[in-house]
């Protein structure tokens, strides 16, 4: 029996959240995919609801909201997602995220940085930072300056090049795999880099970043690129540069005496335009299989 792609979309009614929720809605429609629109009640607000004597219920003002949020925000996308579920909890939002994307056994999950509200912040949501660091499933961060969403064939042509910075553990030749499938499914080149203190000899990482590089399909442009200086600084400074638009990253820690990659992630997400794929350590493979791409764009 064929499983279909299953994607989650966190949302709050805002309009960082309403971007991720088009683009995720994006991707459904292209791989025919399942989406499950999730909102989180606090508990204390739902408690203060439950005391007061109204009519309405804050389970169905939530579900009215939900709906007329989904509505407005895919009422100009056809077809769309295969199948569209709506779902609101009472909790953490952090926690029931992680709790939905592990009972309906999710393949991504597609959630917002909000990583800008009034003057430029060196923060992002605390939600997309603890789901970061404690999902098993991939995660696809929208800038929260992009609202709206084109369908994923234009949107994957604004892919310029992909960058994948790599911390040269064990878990970057399953992050340079990801990453070159995607830059040749989208006939983009990639750029791998690695980020050095300046005070650090580089001869040693230069051989291994070479090495990494010659697993690549000669299909793909690759480009090994050294930097020296504040890992999350340099990478989005590269990527903003090159108008790269996609950055592929791993959400682990490189050990003790290595930079901690996930850090590195949560303080990219708070400064990049670009679009952050981020692999927990032992998900599978992602929604953007080079594979279905490649059969759509025949």
């Amino acid at each position: 029996m064929t499983r279909f792609l299953s994607l989650i979309c966190p949302i709050d009614f805002s309009d960082a959240s309403r971007g991720a929720l088009s683009h995720a809605a994006a991707i459904a429609d292209h791989f025919g995919a399942d989406i499950t629109v999730l909102t989180v009640v606090d508990p204390f607000v739902a408690a203060i609801s439950a005391a007061e004597p109204t009519t309405t219920t804050v389970e169905r003002e939530t579900e009215q909201a939900l709906k007329r949020f989904c509505e407005d925000t895919l009422a100009h996308m056809a077809p769309g997602p295969r199948g569209l579920r709506l779902r609101y909890a009472i909790g953490t939002p952090a926690l029931e995220i992680l709790r939905e994307a592990h009972e309906s056994n999710a393949d991504l999950i597609v959630m917002s940085s909000h990583g800008r509200q009034g003057i430029r912040k060196m923060v992002f949501g605390s939600t997309t930072e603890r789901v970061l660091r404690e999902t098993h499933v991939p995660v696809l961060i929208t800038p929260a300056s992009r609202t709206t969403a084109l369908p994923l064939s234009e949107l994957a042509g604004q892919i310029r090049e992909v960058v994948a910075p790599l911390d040269l553990t064990t878990f970057s030749t399953r992050q340079l795999k990801v990453a070159a499938a995607i830059a040749d499914a989208a006939g983009v080149p990639l750029a791998l880099t690695h980020v050095v203190k300046p005070d650090i000899a580089a001869h040693g990482h230069r051989q291994h970043l070479s090495k990494l590089q010659a697993s690549v399909t000669p299909r793909v442009p690759t480009e090994c690129l050294l930097l020296s200086g504040e890992p999350a600084e340099e990478i989005v400074k590269l990527a903003a540069s090159r108008h790269a638009n996609l950055i592929v990253m791993g959400l682990h820690s490189s050990g003790i005496l290595g930079p901690r990659m996930g850090s590195v992630t949560y303080r990219v997400l708070s400064t990049t335009d670009a679009f952050v794929l981020a692999l927990p350590p032992h998900a599978a493979v992602p929604v953007v299989h080079p594979a279905l791409v490649q059969s759509s764009m025949a």
